[in-house]
């Protein structure tokens, strides 16, 4: 029996990459259901997706990536779907890719990760030394390996989708990543290639990419491997 899959991309002012990323999941992940959670952009992304009449959750208000997310994982679970996958609306994730994922569903884990360093190897560049030492700290704490824990290209399968929709200590973020582990959830990586951003900015200039590697670690040192599972 074929699984139900729904394809969940964050928009946040996204106006001039919404379309092509549309048209590259309609070119290889066509079979799979799809939402876009519009959150709350002040550009006119919602005009260009009301133009192409694309299936979209609209938010008022900027909810921020997890709440987007999260947004997306509630209608996933609430309309029966089996598998949930994390999409960016920015164009620097490959709809190729998203049949891989679906497909390591079925080797009985709850989490499938694109990774960027399965086969490849990850480079030694000041861009990499967060994913490094976040990976570090999970392994420290879990004694599991994942190789791209910032990726956020990942599938959750029903059990970990339920965890992730109405958690409000669950953010799909690297430091959850210790307490699913924890919890018993099993976590697969599949190879997968990324694009650079062509438009727009990426929110984790130097200040933020310090603050959010500070957060992540204090969470995965000191808060996910103390909470009650």
């Amino acid at each position: 029996m074929d699984k139900k899959v729904l394809i969940v991309i964050p928009a946040y002012n996204e106006a001039m990459n919404i379309v092509s990323t549309m048209e590259d999941i309609r070119k290889h992940a066509s079979c799979y259901d799809y939402v876009i959670v519009n959150d709350g952009s002040l550009d006119n992304t919602l005009d260009i997706i009301r133009k192409h009449d694309y299936n979209c959750i609209d938010s008022i208000v900027n909810l921020g990536l997890f709440g987007a997310v999260q947004t997306g994982f509630r209608y996933a679970y609430e309309n029966g779907y089996d598998i949930a996958i994390q999409f960016d609306g920015d164009g620097q994730h490959k709809a190729e890719v998203l049949p891989k994922l679906v497909e390591g569903m079925n080797e009985g884990v709850n989490i499938v990760i694109g990774s960027r360093f399965v086969k490849a190897k990850k480079p030694f560049t000041a861009r990499m030394i967060g994913s490094r030492l976040i990976a570090a700290a999970i392994w420290m704490v879990t004694g599991k390996k994942i190789s791209d824990p910032t990726s956020g290209l990942r599938a959750y399968d029903r059990e970990a989708l339920k965890e992730y929709a109405y958690g409000t200590n669950n953010p799909p973020e690297p430091d959850t990543l210790v307490f699913m582990l924890r919890k018993g959830k099993r976590i697969k990586e599949v190879q997968a290639t990324m694009r650079e951003r062509i438009h727009g900015e990426s929110y984790l200039n130097l200040s933020n990419t310090v603050k959010y590697m500070s957060r992540v670690l204090l969470s995965i040192f000191l808060i996910q491997p103390f909470r009650r599972r």
